[in-house]
């Protein structure tokens, strides 16, 4: 594999050999928000959302992680019901994103096995997960309710302190000084012995590089960053530093880029900040260039803020594919990228699980 430099800022058409390659692969966008309250009906196209089921059809997708977004409030009791109440009714809209209507066809899979069936019938793949262990409050037993809706991975934090963990953003106005725990409280160290043992990935971003190097520590099963991008290249504390990323390389994990221009490219002047694939694919690079092609994947963010220059909705995944040819990665690394990787750890949890309740 030779990397090349970074492409122009304007993306041409996707090439016929970009197209057949992308068609072909397992592609999965671990990382996808829905719109809430009015979620809308998920099988029409409309303009107003970056992906739907048709989009995804269109730009042959095959599956994505619908998130339970829940924003952090008051780390009191009532903030704690409503927002478990909020989470288990969005994973019931996202479970209501399957059958067959206008076309397509999607199935709400829970486990590696159900979405790699899903593909083989041609079937979209809806994978749940809630961001924010806030959702959870300081009662890790709800987990299992989560995961009974099928979701697969629980992002520790948001932006704001939780009863979980500290996050990468403080929130003063909700009374955050700059660390609450000083990483993981025990609440999160139960919580992520609770995720162990029900199948669910621990999800990094958002979190504290404290929290982070302590969940690498604390989990059974290598952790993920669904939506993270490279500190080095772009200083944002969303982002994951050369320590994080070593960590996250001894432990198995994966980081997965996503496409928020604010994560991957330093402002410029005074303008409205902006990103294109070619800036996408360069912490792509970054990663491989320092871990290895094993431990970095794909993620869009999209409905969440994320959209670049070149893949603005679901329809346009291919022009990361065409980056990544262009760059000289191979099929098997584009595979990798584009969900295998983010695949394995998701069995690795599985595994872990059916292992606990053999030992239970």
């Amino acid at each position: 594999m030779t990397l090349l430099s970074s492409a122009p800022v304007s993306q041409p058409s996707a090439s016929s050999a970009a197209r057949a390659l992308h068609n072909a692969l397992f592609t999965l966008d671990s990382h996808i928000d829905i719109p809430w309250p009015d979620q809308g009906d998920a099988f029409v196209d409309t303009e107003t959302r970056r992906v739907d089921l048709p989009k995804m059809q269109q730009g042959g997708m095959s599956a994505g992680c619908f998130v339970a977004y829940i924003g952090q409030g008051p780390v009191t009791e009532k903030g704690h019901a409503d927002a478990q109440t909020q989470c288990l009714a969005m994973l019931d809209a996202i479970n209501r994103m399957q059958g067959t209507q206008n076309g397509v066809t999607a199935r709400v899979c829970s486990t590696v096995a159900d979405m790699l069936a899903a593909q083989a019938a041609g079937v979209l793949a809806v994978v749940p997960a809630v961001e924010n262990g806030y959702a959870m409050g300081d009662d890790p037993a709800l987990l299992a309710q989560f995961r009974a809706k099928g979701a697969r991975y629980v992002t520790l934090t948001h932006n704001g302190h939780n009863a979980l963990a500290d996050a990468a953003v403080h929130r003063p106005s909700l009374g955050d000084k700059p660390e609450r725990h000083g990483g993981l409280s025990a609440v999160g160290r139960d919580a992520i012995a609770h995720m162990n043992r029900l199948g669910m990935l621990v999800d990094v971003s958002h979190s504290a590089k404290s929290t982070m190097l302590q969940a690498v520590q604390v989990s059974a099963v290598p952790v993920v960053a669904s939506h993270s991008c490279v500190r080095t290249l772009c200083d944002h504390p969303r982002n994951l530093d050369d320590e994080q990323l070593d960590a996250l390389k001894e432990s198995g994990g994966v980081i997965q880029i996503t496409a928020m221009p604010a994560f991957l490219k330093p402002r410029e002047g005074d303008g409205p900040r902006t990103a294109n694939v070619a800036d996408f694919v360069d912490h792509i690079d970054y990663v491989v260039k320092r871990i290895g092609p094993e431990y970095v994947g794909i993620s869009s963010d999209f409905d969440g803020g994320g959209a670049i220059e070149g893949w603005q909705n679901a329809t346009q995944g291919v022009n990361v594919t065409e980056e990544l040819l262009r760059r000289g990665y191979d099929r098997s690394e584009i595979a990798a990228f584009w969900g295998g990787n983010f695949m394995r750890l998701l069995k690795k949890a599985e595994e872990v699980a059916e292992q606990s309740a053999i030992t239970a």
